[in-house]
């Protein structure tokens, strides 16, 4: 079995062939409006932000920022020889 589908199958006759392979493009065509509906919602820009929502937005981004500079100066203060020099 590959992905959950029988990869066997007997078939009789010529219509039976081109019937399957009619449902394998159907569910192939499918799954790529599926792939491509959740693709498209990537990079898709965001909504107008009200202000309230644009100053959370801000300040979360700024916790985070300030989060990340005492991290890498606690980390370069523990650990800070590895990246120096060796006279």
């Amino acid at each position: 079995m590959l992905n959950g589908h029988k990869t066997e199958k007997n078939f009789q006759t010529l219509d039976d062939i081109i019937k399957r392979k009619e449902e394998l493009a159907a569910g192939i065509q499918k799954e790529s409006d599926q792939i491509s509906t959740l693709w498209h919602t990537l990079f898709i820009p965001p909504k107008n932000a009200t202000k309230g929502e644009m100053v959370a937005n801000i300040v979360s981004k700024s916790v985070t920022a300030i989060d990340a500079f005492l991290l890498v100066r606690k980390l370069m203060k523990t650990y800070g020889h590895i990246f120096r020099k060796r006279r």
